[in-house]
């Protein structure tokens, strides 16, 4: 039988420690929240490569280095209220509870949502919404919101989830530049955001995040 538990403090102690990730909460969850439980039944002994995890259509779970380092620049704190777009498996809206007083998680599969809703049932996420829409609508009826976490790569960041972030509040996305992407950290100052780099990381662009049409005539 697979020891799943020495194989998360391998995960943090190779990929998450060694990537500057020195928020000890951070750390705590990701210690805490069982990877292997939020993956494909059949990818589960790569639950905790440092990779991204292919979930078919262009949607992968992020890679735990990713999302941690995420986590680490955004600075969650307990009263927070964030947003959570592409969950996929709700991983990331389980390690986000852990920090946060409440996570939405938003996602727009059909089969990726009910996945999600089992699963943290199961790891008894009781601070975690669930909500099934499009990924670039977010969840407006539920803000506004302290944080956003996006993730998956974006190339046009909706407005209709800059209106959802509060004033003062912060969102983490991974912005597409070819092979190597680049997380930014924006803080939103007088209606608009402010970004400031985080670090560099890779993963497809998230289905409604591609460029913004524009037409002409």
């Amino acid at each position: 039988m697979t020891d799943f538990a020495a194989r998360r403090v391998t995960m943090v102690d190779t990929q998450i420690r060694p990537a500057d990730v020195t928020k000890f909460p951070v750390i705590e969850a990701m210690l805490d929240v069982p990877r292997e439980l939020f993956v494909p039944e059949d990818k589960r002994e790569a639950a905790y490569v440092g990779d991204n995890i292919d979930l078919g259509g262009g949607r992968v779970i992020l890679e735990p280095r990713t999302l941690a380092k995420m986590l680490d620049s955004i600075d969650l704190q307990p009263d927070d209220l964030v947003l959570d777009i592409g969950c996929a498996y709700g991983y990331s809206a389980a390690v986000a509870a852990h920090l946060a007083e409440a996570v939405v998680a938003v996602e727009e599969d059909d089969a990726l949502i009910h996945e999600a809703q089992a699963r943290l049932a199961e790891y008894g996420a009781d601070n975690v919404a669930l909500h099934h829409a499009p990924l670039a609508e977010g969840a407006p009826q539920h803000g506004p919101y302290d944080a956003i976490l996006v993730h998956g790569a974006v190339v046009h960041l909706p407005q209709a989830l800059v209106n959802q972030l509060k004033e003062g509040g912060r969102i983490a996305c991974l912005f597409d530049e070819g092979r190597l992407g680049t997380v930014r950290l924006g803080y939103k100052v007088d209606g608009a955001l402010s970004w400031r780099f985080a670090f560099n990381a890779g993963a497809p662009v998230l289905p409604g995040f591609e460029r913004e049409v524009t037409f002409t005539f």
